[in-house]
């Protein structure tokens, strides 16, 4: 029986099968961040429009350190097959607190060094504002940190050999 990434592999254009496997750790560490994107998103949203309201930041800081825990499980079982001890865990915490600083600097410049708030501006705009500075260009800068400083420093002992699977796509 295929493995989910035999299957996934199966479903792509031959020409893009030798890049995708060539690239396969940065796919999945894309993958979980889209997945982790989703539900920062959606953390985020359900935050500010809940109980915290006026305080934009502090909802997208909680939402990005929920979504970053479920990150760390994700990309060490699976982008980078990593076998770490605590020192991967604290290397972790360190690059991820300074992701979510990351994160949040456009947000606080957005709102905060631009004034793009309420009463300066509509509430509409204020959302707008507020989610191209925080969700769309806070999580891409972060993104490129994190994929930089968890090769560089974090999941830098992995496991000897990848399964099979992933080596070689399957033949159909």
């Amino acid at each position: 029986m295929p493995s989910p990434t035999q299957r996934a592999l199966a479903r792509v254009p031959e020409r893009w099968k030798p890049t995708l496997v060539q690239h396969r750790k940065l796919v999945k560490f894309l993958l979980v961040g889209g997945t982790c994107f989703v539900l920062t998103m959606a953390v985020d949203l359900g935050l500010k429009f809940t109980v915290l309201q006026h305080k934009p930041v502090v909802a997208l800081t909680v939402a990005t350190v929920i979504a970053t825990a479920v990150s760390y499980v994700l990309n060490r079982q699976w982008s980078f097959r990593a076998n770490g001890k605590h020192r991967e865990a604290i290397l972790f915490l360190v690059v991820s607190a300074l992701a979510v600083v990351v994160n949040d600097l456009p947000l606080a410049f957005s709102r905060y060094v631009l004034d793009l708030r309420e009463p300066d501006v509509t509430p509409l705009v204020q959302e707008v504002a507020d989610f191209l500075s925080g969700m769309i260009v806070g999580t891409l800068l972060a993104m490129v940190f994190r994929f930089w400083a968890m090769n560089r420093w974090v999941f830098t002992r992995t496991r000897l050999q990848p399964p099979a699977e992933e080596l070689e796509p399957e033949r159909v």
